[in-house]
């Protein structure tokens, strides 16, 4: 069932909340049992299916938690819990690898082996990958003490919660549980004025500016796919376009999992704040898929590194220090890490080539920046800040670093991305509209101005539009955590979330009639707007 559908919106989940308020008059237990039920309706509703898959998926994790549980505490046992662990995060790995990666396998066999091996179609449950994270992380916690207890019904609402099932954010139990526990499970105004509201600004940004520009990008990839030369208006426009579509429609999700979210008096941690205002790369991952960040930092991250440390020490040999430390110990201890780690991010976003590729880019983009801060000259602020201009050359640099990379993870083959990336370069031709090209009076360089795939006016004219608008929303506006910090709308928002980037005081929201009426009002758009099937970028994942 898709958050931006008349049965969600309409149906389902007023019909949940309901019957929530009412059994949470008798008692909080029955209100949560039934929130484990309506989460079970809701991944089946797509594909009942799904449940055949995950069900058993859920029964042995349970197994191997509760087996992890018993054995906590007891030092003597140490070795049955990391074999426990290491079976229980294999199982979930191999699931995953058959589910999303056999297909891809297959297809790199026969690329590496040029051999033609066929393997069926098989049905890729619905955010196998997100739930798979979820389960992991859940057992390393149990299996590391972070989770004393746990019931059954603890066990399924952490993993069933439905408004971050399918696409996250990725919670860690210690999060969302004591608030379940917590939960009074009664109606509060300002809560849900608050969770209607953030709902409102995520179903906004996903129907009316993700699909809006998605209707300007989609073609020009599908024109690379074919084998067209886009040009360079056309490849600027879409790679540009599809940065900000991805970026809106993941925010847009993740808002309104969280205003779902708190229609329960549950708070999940935020997954976006404003990456695409980053000055450096690092900086863009910390503001990007936060949760996800945080999950492959803590899991993959940092188990190697601290593994290649305390090799490095046995061995005395030097390690990364602060400041113009050794190059063995940087390449060891923090760019082979890293590496990795975007490897089997690429990789986690989807079974191709393309994202690996993606996540390889990324990879070197980081070891790049931490090679600028290790190495790097030093800021002459005695503070240690960097310049305007130094903050502004990082963030054109890292939007262009964000936008190329982008091309290469939309795009379905390594050679559309090729032709795309090749279009920004203007080889194949500015692409300008007739009319437009004509103003310029240079003798021979018309076939250069237009090239082979020119735009019509009004198209060029509307695409334009859209990814100005766009980019001056995402660059210049505060996001929807911001106007809402004052009521908490997330979990881990900044202390200070009043101001961005030194540009004065956001637009703050408040529980009055002006802001009833624009909620409304982009509410009403919104709604209009469901006239089409339009999946979140995300769910495929």
């Amino acid at each position: 069932m898709l958050f931006n559908s008349y049965e969600y919106i309409l149906v389902f989940l007023p019909v949940t909340v309901l019957v929530f308020l009412m059994l949470g008059r008798r008692s909080q237990s029955w209100a949560l049992g039934w929130l484990i039920v309506a989460s079970v309706v809701f991944y089946a509703y797509w594909r009942p299916f799904n449940l055949a898959i995950i069900g058993p998926s859920l029964a042995v994790n349970w197994l191997f938690a509760r087996r992890l549980l018993a054995l906590a505490g007891d030092e003597s046992r140490n070795a049955a819990r990391r074999w426990t662990l290491t079976l229980g995060i294999a199982f979930n790995v191999c699931l995953l690898g058959y589910f999303k990666y056999a297909n891809f396998g297959v297809t790199v066999a026969n690329d590496l082996m040029g051999a033609n091996f066929v393997l069926h179609t098989i049905i890729l449950p619905l955010g196998i990958s997100f739930i798979t994270f979820q389960k992991i992380a859940f057992l390393i916690d149990v299996a590391g003490g972070r989770i004393k207890g746990f019931t059954l019904r603890d066990f399924l609402l952490f993993v069933m919660f439905f408004p971050q099932l399918i696409a996250g954010p990725i919670v860690h139990f210690g999060e969302t549980m004591p608030q379940f526990h917590r939960a009074t499970c009664r109606f509060d105004a300002m809560l849900y004025a608050t969770g209607i509201t953030l709902f409102a600004f995520g179903l906004f940004k996903k129907v009316v500016l993700a699909d809006g520009v998605a209707e300007h990008v989609t073609p020009v990839f599908a024109y690379a796919a074919a084998g067209g030369d886009a040009t360079m208006v056309q490849s600027w426009l879409a790679a540009v376009g599809f940065t900000l579509q991805i970026y809106f429609d993941f925010s847009g999700y993740s808002d309104m999992a969280c205003g779902a979210a708190l229609l329960f008096g549950v708070r999940l941690p935020m997954n976006f704040y404003s990456p695409l205002k980053a000055s450096s790369i690092i900086e863009f991952w910390l503001h990007w898929h936060i949760t996800l960040t945080r999950f492959l930092t803590a899991y993959i991250f940092n188990p190697i590194t601290l593994a290649l440390t305390r090799r490095r020490a046995m061995r005395r040999q030097r390690m990364l220090g602060a400041r113009f430390s050794d190059l063995g110990a940087f390449l060891q201890t923090l760019a082979f890490p890293t590496l990795t780690t975007m490897l089997i991010s690429g990789l986690w976003h989807g079974a191709g080539y393309t994202f690996l590729v993606w996540g390889a880019l990324h990879g070197v983009y980081i070891v790049i920046n931490h090679a600028w801060r290790q190495y790097g000259p030093r800021p002459a602020d005695p503070a240690g800040r960097s310049s305007r201009v130094a903050v502004g050359a990082g963030f054109v640099l890292t939007f262009l670093a964000v936008v190329v990379a982008m091309v290469i993870f939309r795009a379905p083959t390594i050679a559309a991305a090729g032709n795309i990336l090749l279009g920004m370069t203007g080889l194949n031709g500015l692409g300008l509209p007739e009319k437009i090209a004509g103003l310029i009076q240079m003798p021979g360089l018309g076939p250069m101005l237009l090239g082979e795939g020119a735009v019509d006016p009004v198209s060029f004219a509307t695409a334009s539009a859209y990814v100005t608008g766009l980019l001056a929303i995402a660059l210049l506006m505060p996001n929807s955590l911001q106007m809402l910090a004052a009521e908490v709308p997330a979990l881990h928002l900044p202390k200070t979330p009043g101001r961005i980037a030194g540009m004065g005081p956001v637009i703050a929201w408040r529980p009055n009639l002006r802001w009833m009426v624009f909620i409304a009002v982009i509410a009403a758009i919104a709604m209009i707007r469901l006239t089409g099937k339009s999946e979140f970028l995300y769910w495929q994942f």
